[in-house]
């Protein structure tokens, strides 16, 4: 790795506008732009596996590809949570050589920017429950209250709690519960907010009572102007390097299958203003990160989309074509490409013809490769095959070619109009991008429709939380399925964010941990090096 300084200074960063954390790590002040206008690349993927299929990776070695083919470019990415670097999926800072570095480091609390939500979270929380104990003038009862605890941690456990048990001192016994850290409301409003006052009005907006016509914020509270002191240094966005040297953006990191599922629209900002490309991710496939980009991130970002990119891999395709992952299966792979059509089609509704990034793995066959590719040349779909784990930049160059040959300037056709009913857009979504041919909602969800009426949230952003492994909301219903009924099971209130979180089947906002986790294969040694983190 090279000095972050020298990182810094080649992206013409002045050293006003940097403050290094360590050799290797550093923060970019939010307030800076440079005087580039960037075309931003995005990266999405098809519907995975359990184990991932790449896009960060991807992501990464296409900025590295680009720069060999002598183009500025950098890339921006999502800060790692630590429920899943110790559950099931490891690490989110890309493989072999396309990786982000210091990685070890960057997957395990790196500049203190999960912490500090996590802390402005629980302020909140504890703001809410004094207020109760010191005579609640604001007259809220427990089971009104919306804003839950948070921390970084899968911990099923926490899914519901009661808290205040014991003497009166020991607070107000009231039913509670925890979120993990990028489902907090908090980690949201980081990413979208671009000044400290935008975070401090976005803040003040959260709604932690509601009840009746009574509605209390976090602004009643007077909330807000600590909440946004503990955020202040994780406003900055973090710069580090690839495995090859380029600048990379690691800034926030909202869950694609609960929250957006993006970088922060602030590093996005940065990272246009100062280099001729960036290569951004959106979480998961392109029904959840990427619709989300498109319908709220774009949107608020104020920021043009000029290529995407859909990462898909010859196993996630047999699994969706109920194949063996491990061995050939050529008909698999050819039943399982609709659910990488889909995709595409999702894309280009859109208004952006996407290129197809087949991400390479030991186990595909040139048979399964050469299939797939048939498949996409039939349907007229741009495509490349990337092996960047392997060979870095040199293995993106073909893809990189491809890319910028798509890039263009696009007008974005979104899945919904803002002012339409809350209803109409979640059903838009269900029906127009999954494919549904029926949303229903319990009683529980049409209350909760009632309430987003009530409290002047009709015009909200719906940013959906609905299982990664499907199109529908039910994770075993893979390929490409239509006219599945959809169910909404609550609908829970984002107004700092200035969303509406529709709750799809039985999706999570605690995750829990696997029988055997991956912390347990994880050790450091008496000269500090981290072993096991993957």
């Amino acid at each position: 790795m090279r000095p972050i300084e020298d990182i810094v200074e080649e992206c013409g960063i002045g050293r006003e506008h940097f403050e290094p954390y360590g050799r290797y790590m550093g923060k970019v002040d939010h307030r800076y732009r440079g005087r580039k206008r960037g075309r931003l690349i995005l990266v999405t993927g098809i519907n995975p596996t359990p184990a991932g299929e790449g896009k960060t990776t991807t992501t990464i070695g296409l900025t590295q590809a680009l720069r060999r083919l002598g183009k500025d470019a950098a890339c921006a990415i999502r800060e790692p949570s630590l429920g899943p670097c110790f559950g099931v999926k490891g690490g989110a800072t890309g493989g072999g050589r396309s990786m982000v570095e210091p990685s070890d480091r960057i997957n395990l609390l790196f500049t203190g920017d999960f912490p500090a939500v996590s802390a402005a979270h629980n302020l909140l929380s504890a703001l809410i429950n004094n207020h109760m104990y010191h005579g609640n003038p604001l007259g809220m009862e427990p089971k009104g209250i919306m804003f839950p605890r948070t921390v970084d941690m899968n911990d099923r456990s926490l899914r519901s709690i009661i808290v205040g048990v014991g003497e009166r001192a020991s607070g107000v016994m009231a039913p509670d519960r925890f979120v993990i850290t990028p489902a907090s409301e908090v980690m949201a409003i980081l990413g979208l907010s671009t000044s400290i006052g935008e975070l401090k009005e976005r803040l003040g907006r959260i709604v932690v009572y509601a009840r009746g016509k009574k509605v209390v914020r976090a602004s009643d509270l007077r909330a807000q102007g600590a909440m946004a002191a503990l955020l202040r240094d994780a406003m900055d966005p973090n710069i580090v390097q690839t495995t090859e040297g380029a600048p990379a953006f690691v800034h926030t990191g909202p869950f694609g299958n609960i929250a957006h599922g993006t970088s922060s629209i602030t590093a996005d900002l940065i990272g246009l203003s100062a280099f001729d490309y960036l290569v951004t991710e959106a979480g998961f496939g392109s029904e959840l990160g990427g619709e989300k980009f498109f319908d709220i991130v774009q949107a608020q970002g104020k920021f043009s989309v000029n290529a995407v990119v859909i990462v898909a891999t010859i196993r996630a395709l047999k699994h969706h074509g109920s194949g063996s992952i491990e061995k050939e299966d050529v008909d698999a792979v050819v039943r399982g490409s609709d659910n990488l059509l889909r995709h595409v089609e999702i894309v280009r509704s859109f208004g952006i013809d996407p290129v197809v990034a087949i991400n390479l793995f030991p186990t595909d066959t040139e048979r399964e490769l050469k299939a797939l590719e048939e498949i996409l040349d039939s349907h007229s779909v741009r495509h490349a095959r990337s092996d960047v784990y392997a060979k870095g930049g040199e293995g993106g160059i073909a893809l990189a070619q491809e890319v910028l040959r798509s890039v263009g300037d696009y007008t974005i056709r979104r899945a919904y109009d803002r002012n339409m009913d809350p209803r109409e857009k979640i059903e838009a979504i269900a029906t127009k991008v999954y494919g549904a041919g029926r949303v229903t909602f319990t009683e529980r969800a049409l209350s909760d429709l009632r309430l987003v009426e009530s409290t002047g949230m009709s015009d909200a952003y719906v940013c959906m939380a609905k299982t990664q492994y499907s199109l529908s909301d039910n994770p075993a219903l893979l390929n490409a399925p239509r006219g599945f009924e959809v169910r909404i099971s609550s609908i829970s209130l984002s107004a700092g964010a200035g969303f509406i979180v529709p709750m799809l089947g039985d999706i999570m906002t605690m995750p829990g941990l696997p029988k055997v986790p991956a912390s347990e294969g994880i050790d450091v040694d008496e000269q500090g090096n981290i072993t096991g983190l993957s």
